[in-house]
């Protein structure tokens, strides 16, 4: 079986983000990974000094097939910094994993498959 790590920003820590409906549609996800038989597990992070030790956790937990990075760590320009910690954290903590990137939570398995 296929296994995949999801990395994304905590969306509890997003001010003014209805982060429970977030947090759902991120629940109903990963359960979608399941329907294609794909094993599935989600990190959050908020970019504090704990960012790097939880992200460092979760990649060297198993040999991930792929790590999907989120739109959250990517597409605000203040957590430039982060997404670049996570794609040099990737390289270094689970070298042999794709890299993919999703364009919002509802796309994490396709971003997933096209490496898969």
């Amino acid at each position: 079986m296929s296994s995949v790590l999801v990395v994304g920003y905590d969306p509890q820590a997003i001010p003014g983000v209805d982060g429970d409906a977030l947090c759902a549609a991120l629940d109903a996800e990963t359960a979608r990974f399941g329907e294609h038989g794909i094993d599935a597990a989600v990190t959050l992070v908020v970019f504090d000094g704990s960012a790097e030790s939880t992200l460092v956790a979760s990649l060297v937990e198993r040999p991930w097939d792929v790590v999907v990075v989120g739109g959250g760590i990517r597409k605000a320009e203040p957590l430039f910094p982060l997404f670049e910690l996570t794609v040099n954290l990737i390289r270094k903590h689970a070298p042999q994993a794709a890299i993919a990137f999703n364009t919002s939570i509802g796309d994490s398995v396709e971003a997933a498959q096209r490496w898969l």
